[in-house]
């Protein structure tokens, strides 16, 4: 059963946007701080610059296979199915920490209104938010919405009355840790924009994939950034470095100074709108991770079953639930750490992907939005993540080792045996050493996503044309060619036939398409330039209208 396209722009633009905005504000600043000083602010326009190489590169990928699974989709594709499993196990569990993250920072807000346990709060969120997804996309997808634009409206309150009040002298010292601690700071406050590649792995539910994806993605990153570097601005300046270090509440402590208790209550609200919205998209989108694994048979076919009442994948959904919240019993840093070096991982492959795509010679690739400034951008985008994870430390390294062995234990004790897929990779080596280690299914597979992507349906003609053989003549396919050839088949398919009123040596008028080609040898089909005598049938079809 196939998932239904239902998402809009703006659905797409509150889906990233509320996902990105979440702890990686309200949360991470203070913590940042403690690292970087007032430079923290440059570590968020770093991560958010590099952000962007990984976000139009999945742009690309997702409008030209616009599939749930979104990186693992396209990396298993492209690479091959060991490095895709691998990133999908990392997006899985880091979309779903991610969210994790965002019910730690609802509880935290939470108990400062309330004397309640955040551990307790955490788990009944993430049990109604697992609720809210098992219904259905569409009504997850409006609660999203509504969230959304609640959020950026306190959030923009805040802004326009700290801005007045940002002096120059609350900057000084700037960068006390040096570029050292700037570039650290970013990976580490990296995750604040993972919410952003969230959108590819929902794209098989949305309307017109190869518009709205890059317009919302697009969107969502420059309003983010935009409300990131002001807000992060305003509360270094109204704060003093001994409050803000180390800080869980950063933006409620800022609206305290400059507002008052009524303030602190508005961006207290704000956040818990901010929290929401992530932890609900990290369930939305984590659960399409599994449901794509399940339908390569990576992982069991009981997974990726979607339910006939509200067409959801519900044992997928139930599971990535249990993983969102278990790690609520988790130090919070240990799920910063994890989450980070799972979206960089995720934004180098993406780019690794494009380049392979692009110059594998694949002839159904056929992306609608292609990104600027290839291969530089992807270039530049690999160095600058693979900079972040050496910067980060040890740390990175032993929170991605885990990871990644698991991912390929899964791969070679699981799915090897089930998974025979074609990786644009072959095409490539195939391109550079002229070895013949393709099978042409990779081709088969994008033309069909093609054809579910731009509604194009094939009726009778076009299936007849599409399996019809074809002959490659040494020399100029004639009539006596086709005649001899039907002969030797026992066929009269090939043999020229003449219709009333039609002069010998004349070829018959198409009834659909015109007068037919100069050759009897088959039918609706295309001259290959540069050979006369090669003929090739098939065509994509015909849109909807």
């Amino acid at each position: 059963m196939q998932l239904t396209r239902q998402l809009g722009l703006l659905h797409v633009f509150s889906i990233a946007a509320g996902a990105m905005i979440s702890s990686g504000l309200f949360v991470l600043p203070g913590l940042a701080h403690a690292r970087a000083g007032p430079a923290v602010i440059l570590s968020y326009l770093v991560a958010g610059l590099l952000a962007t190489t990984g976000m139009l590169s999945t742009a690309e990928l997702a409008t030209a296979m616009p599939r749930a699974g979104s990186d693992y989709f396209f990396i298993t594709r492209s690479i091959g199915p060991a490095v895709g499993i691998v990133a999908g196990l990392f997006n899985w569990v880091s979309f779903s920490l991610k969210a994790a993250f965002a019910l730690v920072g609802i509880a935290a807000f939470a108990r400062l209104v309330l004397p309640v346990d955040m551990r307790a709060t955490g788990v009944v969120l993430g049990v109604t938010f697992v609720a809210l997804n098992l219904i259905g996309i569409r009504g997850a997808a409006r609660a999203q919405m509504a969230l959304v634009l609640g959020m950026f409206a306190l959030m923009s309150l805040y802004v326009a009355r700290g801005l007045p009040v940002v002096k120059i002298e609350a900057f000084v010292p700037f960068a006390p840790g040096g570029l050292r601690a700037i570039f650290s700071t970013a990976g580490f406050v990296f995750v604040s924009y993972g919410g952003l590649l969230k959108i590819a792995s929902v794209a098989e539910e949305i309307r017109r994939p190869g518009y709205t994806i890059p317009a919302g993605m697009i969107l969502a990153l420059l309003v983010t950034s935009l409300f990131y570097t002001l807000m992060v601005g305003v509360t270094v300046a109204v704060l003093p470095a001994t409050q803000l270090d180390g800080s869980l509440t950063p933006i409620a402590d800022g609206a305290l100074a400059l507002m008052g208790r009524s303030g602190q209550a508005a961006l207290g609200v704000a956040a818990g709108l901010a929290f929401l919205t992530t932890a609900n998209a990290g369930i939305m989108t984590g659960s399409r991770y599994l449901l794509a694994m399940s339908r390569d048979g990576v992982l069991p076919g009981a997974i990726g079953r979607i339910g006939a009442r509200f067409r959801t994948p519900h044992l997928a959904i139930l599971l990535t639930g249990a993983l969102v919240i278990l790690p609520l019993f988790v130090d919070l840093h240990i799920l910063v750490e994890s989450a980070s070096v799972g979206l960089i991982l995720t934004n180098i492959l993406a780019n690794v992907s494009v380049i392979v795509l692009r110059e594998s010679g694949v002839q159904n690739y056929r992306p609608i939005f292609r990104t600027p400034l290839y291969p530089w951008l992807q270039v530049g985008g690999i160095f600058g993540f693979a900079f972040l994870l050496t910067e980060m430390g040890a740390e990175a390294f032993a929170v991605g080792a885990p990871l990644s062995l698991s991912g390929f234990c899964l791969y070679w004790f699981y799915g090897r045996t089930r998974v025979m897929r074609e990786s644009a990779l072959l095409h490539l080596v195939h391109r550079i050493t002229a070895r013949e280690l393709r099978t042409n299914s990779l081709e088969s597979e994008l033309k069909q996503i093609i054809r579910d992507r731009d509604q194009i349906v094939l009726d009778r003609f076009d299936r007849i044309v599409e399996n019809c053989p074809v002959l490659d003549a040494s020399g100029p396919c004639t009539r006596t060619v086709g005649q001899r050839t039907g002969q030797r088949r026992g066929s009269d398919r090939y043999r020229h036939r003449q219709y009333p009123g039609q002069q010998r040596g004349e070829h018959p008028a198409h009834p659909r398409r015109g007068r037919h080609p100069s050759s009897a040898c088959c039918h609706r089909t295309n001259r290959v330039e540069g050979n006369p005598a090669k003929f090739v049938g098939g065509l994509p079809g015909r849109r909807h209208g």
